[in-house]
């Protein structure tokens, strides 16, 4: 085997090792491990004095706070994972050119190796040659065809060839590229696996650390300062001028959405047993039959953007100035959402979050 197949062949191995080892179980979306908060052990530092009602308002900030940051991390992880399936594909398409790339390279070479075997034959004389020398007029205007269809295929199979090695090299190189990319993406996910898990893991903490009544009221903190925000929303009037009916596909999607109620969130998951907030906003999209980016920033980005009056069920809105949170408009003022861990997808005011713009996957 030649230095040049043998090197192409060992690109093929590693390309495909690397598709196994991107394959392989372990990495799925999974919920971080809570972290258990079990009676103090001997040595250690005492827990924090569980902090006052007085606090409370101070904590439903901090827990806003990591909880949005998880998001973002979230919404991070998303776009890598995404990413890292896009490169995955690619990497088993060009695994596959590669061995069809071979396959021909051989059948080319036996197509050569054919020729000089028939050449070998004849005594070693060049068809050109043998027309050359010939005495019959005849043969001699045969042979000059002959000749000139063997320097025609002979010049295609040298072409053929030559391209062929080349498109070999090409995919080689392209695997490589998309392997180093998938190195780095997987470090992305990685990184931002740890942050949701540290930041969640405190959120967590910060909650176990209440007693009872303090949970029930910071309950409370939390429904008042979304009534107050959805109040101050509707006053607005913003209601007043949407009458902009859904089209097929928004019902779909909101259809979808509805039917998710009541299941929980789970940083990472698309469905069907759990959900974050854009793999539910994505999910009910493709349900509807319109597949749409995977994370809350991409959706920002790339689907098409309508002023809030001309807003429609099946819309989505995004929410928070880095736009790390996604829900669909269901109506009435209403959106269906999946809001963060420990929540389950729910119903909610449309404004009880900062707005920063609507979105339409079926503009």
């Amino acid at each position: 085997m030649g230095t040049g197949k043998r090197g192409l062949l060992m690109a093929a191995v590693t390309v495909v090792c690397a598709v196994t080892v991107l394959a392989a179980p372990g990495t799925a979306f999974a919920a971080p491990t809570p972290t258990p908060s079990g009676s103090a052990t001997p040595g250690a530092s005492p827990s924090p004095t569980p902090p006052q009602s007085k606090d409370l308002e101070k904590v439903r900030s901090r827990l806003d706070r990591l909880y949005h940051d998880a998001a973002v991390a979230t919404d991070a992880y998303n776009a890598a994972e995404e990413k890292t399936k896009k490169q995955s594909a690619r990497i088993a398409a060009l695994t596959k050119k590669i061995t069809e790339g071979q396959e021909k390279l051989e059948r080319l070479r036996n197509q050569a190796g054919a020729s000089a075997r028939a050449q070998y034959r004849t005594g070693g004389l060049p068809p050109t040659a043998q027309f050359l020398l010939s005495d019959d007029p005849q043969r001699f205007i045969d042979g000059a065809g002959t000749v000139l269809n063997g320097q025609r295929a002979t010049s295609k199979l040298i072409g053929e060839m030559t391209r062929t090695q080349q498109d070999l090299r090409d995919y080689a190189d392209d695997a490589s590229a998309q392997w180093k990319k998938l190195e780095v993406n997987r470090k992305a996910k990685a990184a931002a696996k740890k942050r949701i898990k540290r930041q969640i893991s405190e959120a967590e903490q910060l909650e176990d650390r209440l007693e009872k009544k303090e949970k029930e009221r910071l309950a409370e903190l939390e429904a008042e300062a979304a009534d107050k925000a959805q109040t101050e929303w509707l006053d607005t009037g913003v209601l007043n001028d949407i009458k902009t009916k859904a089209s097929k596909q928004g019902r779909e999607a909101v259809e979808f959405a509805t039917a998710q109620l009541g299941k929980p969130y789970v940083w990472g998951a698309e469905g069907p047993d759990s959900y974050d907030c854009s793999g539910l906003t994505s999910q009910a999209w493709a349900d509807a039959g319109r597949p749409i980016p995977r994370t809350s920033q991409e959706q920002w980005k790339q689907l098409e953007h309508v002023d809030i009056k001309d807003m429609r069920p099946g819309d989505l809105i995004i929410y928070f100035g880095d736009a790390s949170h996604v829900a669909m408009y269901a109506g009435d003022g209403r959106i269906i959402h999946a809001p963060r861990p420990g929540r389950t997808v729910t119903v909610a005011g449309a404004g009880t979050m900062p707005i920063l713009g609507i979105v339409r996957p079926d503009a």
